[in-house]
């Protein structure tokens, strides 16, 4: 591999630690492990509740590392968009804290996740993003 393409891992690695940081710091968790598990949570629910282009769309704007995480175990063949409600949605992340639940209201730390996708995201993906969400879980993302 080049040098640039060592520095092309770094700075992904590099990026994605900043964004778990930044969503630890405003969890408040102090558990970067725990912050990681939620944005992956999140991004997995949101993800199989996309359409497979919004998918690849949201997909190009991550971190390189991040965008591993996202498409980790994704079935495109088994689209499932319209059958995701708001309490579907928050039971995927709660399932992902079952060994460890957050005391915090999940819906409120999704919304959190949405704050730092919308910061770190172009508005117009997340447009997007959000006209192809269902109604409830886009909802929570706006409240």
């Amino acid at each position: 591999m080049s040098s640039d393409g060592l520095q092309m891992l770094d700075h992904t690695v590099q990026l994605t630690h900043e964004w778990i940081n930044e969503l630890d710091g405003e969890l408040g968790w102090n558990n970067r492990h725990r912050s990681f598990r939620l944005l992956r949570a999140v991004l997995h629910a949101l993800r199989d509740c996309l359409p497979p282009a919004e998918v690849a769309d949201l997909a190009a704007q991550l971190p390189t590392r991040l965008r591993g995480v996202f498409y980790e175990h994704w079935r495109p063949a088994q689209p499932d968009s319209g059958r995701w409600t708001l309490e579907r949605f928050l039971e995927r992340l709660n399932a992902s804290f079952r060994n460890d639940p957050v005391e915090e209201d999940m819906a409120d730390a999704a919304q959190v996740v949405f704050a730092l996708l919308a910061r770190r995201i172009s508005a117009g993906e997340i447009g997007d993003v959000l006209q192809t969400l269902p109604t409830e879980i886009r909802q929570l993302w706006l409240a």
